[in-house]
């Protein structure tokens, strides 16, 4: 399966940095980026020869009074590629709005890091009909301030479509459902920004099922997050997208 990404965000795992070096020890294969807790970055950076580092969040501002941010330029400095932006947990749990994604993915590509923008309904959005409307509005508005500077291409953006119903839960969306979404989302680039990007799935993404997603030329990847976490996993996936 060419061409294929799989992004791991570990969230806020694991406790110890000798865990992280093991568990990136364990990751680093070609087409594979390591999202890990701040803490690690630099640690684990050190050690690929084939992975990609990737951050989980940033802050759009380059420096300042920012208590407990970290900036895009100082992601940068520390070897990350990929940055992970408007994951469902920052909108939902951290109040983080379509205008503060767009500062982001705006700061990651003037900093030359690849913005990875993550949209997707919740189950009550989905029940009432209204997945295309959500995913339509966040797309639009978070890649806005970057479309109007013009600075947006295939190579510095990556989205990913994260169902909200399906994280962390164990109820992954059909492969042919993601298929359809993801086809969906594509149009709607071209429509907004006239270009072909890639288009990854990520909600309770396993090496079980991480074939028949990949399988669709409409995905191009998958945003894995618990299963990347097993270095058993990680083995069997990466050698999916091998193939």
């Amino acid at each position: 399966m060419k061409n294929k990404t799989l992004i791991f965000n570990w969230k806020m795992n694991p406790l110890t940095a000798e865990e992280a070096v093991d568990l990136a020890s364990a990751s680093d294969y070609k087409n594979v980026v390591i999202a890990p807790p701040f803490i690690f970055l630099n640690e684990i950076g050190k050690l690929f020869k084939n992975a990609k580092l990737g951050a989980q969040d940033l802050y759009w501002e380059e420096k300042g009074a920012f208590t407990g941010e970290v900036s895009a330029k100082q992601l940068a400095e520390a070897g990350v590629s990929y940055a992970i932006i408007g994951h469902s947990e920052r909108r939902h749990k951290m109040g983080e709005t379509d205008g503060m994604t767009a500062k982001k993915v705006l700061a990651a590509i003037k900093n030359n890091l690849t913005a990875v923008l993550c949209i997707g309904e919740t189950e009550q959005e989905r029940a009432e009909g209204k997945t295309n409307q959500i995913l339509e509005r966040q797309l639009v508005n978070g890649l806005s301030l970057a479309k109007a500077e013009g600075i947006l291409n295939d190579s510095n953006l990556l989205i990913a479509y994260e169902p909200v119903w399906a994280i962390g839960t164990g109820k992954a969306q059909t492969a042919e459902g993601a298929m359809e979404t993801s086809a969906f989302i594509k149009s709607l680039l071209k429509k907004e920004i006239d270009m072909d990007i890639r288009v990854l799935y990520g909600g309770s993404v396993t090496s079980q099922n991480l074939g028949e997603f990949l399988g669709y030329n409409e995905i191009s990847g998958a945003l894995v997050g618990g299963a990347s976490l097993k270095k058993d996993e990680v083995k069997k996936m990466a050698e999916i997208i091998e193939k």
